[in-house]
């Protein structure tokens, strides 16, 4: 994760949205506030959301990859987001679909590519659905931050590979 500001600055918990539109523009704009993306990453990133849905059905707690063009960012950054009741994706690659999301992962990448391997190593996360309960049923930012960093630090490691 060289390079890639996550802390608890950026974890949101219990967020209370009601619509896909509201938690974007909430994650997004505390990006803003953090001086991690400029203030066009906030409609950049709805607008990308509605033409390109991020939902995925991962298991009894689906997650929304939200993320946007390059432009926007002015330091790489992830930000987690806890919803304190799902709100409803389209799902990646489905448009007739959407599913209950409760965890979403806001990505803020300053090069095209690198992008490419930090999904990679989340869809490994995603796919453990005990780390998706613990994330969704832990109220302390901290705790938050060390698992997503040990599940990261650990992929790395590996390559990325099972």
């Amino acid at each position: 994760m060289s390079g890639l500001y996550f802390d608890t600055p950026v974890i949101l918990l219990d967020i209370d949205g009601s619509s896909k539109e509201e938690v974007l523009r909430m994650m997004a704009q505390n990006l803003v506030s953090n001086e991690l993306v400029k203030q066009s990453f906030v409609e950049a990133v709805v607008q990308r959301e509605n033409e390109y849905a991020t939902g995925l059905p991962t298991g009894d707690i689906a997650v929304a990859i939200p993320h946007t063009d390059v432009e926007h960012v002015q330091r790489k950054a992830i930000s987690v987001g806890i919803l304190r009741d799902p709100v409803d994706f389209i799902v990646m690659g489905d448009d007739t679909e959407t599913v209950p999301v409760k965890i979403v992962f806001m990505l803020a990448m300053d090069e095209a590519h690198s992008q490419l391997k930090l999904l990679q190593q989340l869809m490994q996360v995603f796919q453990d659905q005990n780390v998706l309960k613990e994330l969704s049923s832990t109220s302390d930012k901290k705790q938050i931050k060390k698992m997503m960093e040990e599940k990261l630090e650990a992929l790395s490691f590996k390559g990325g590979e099972r």
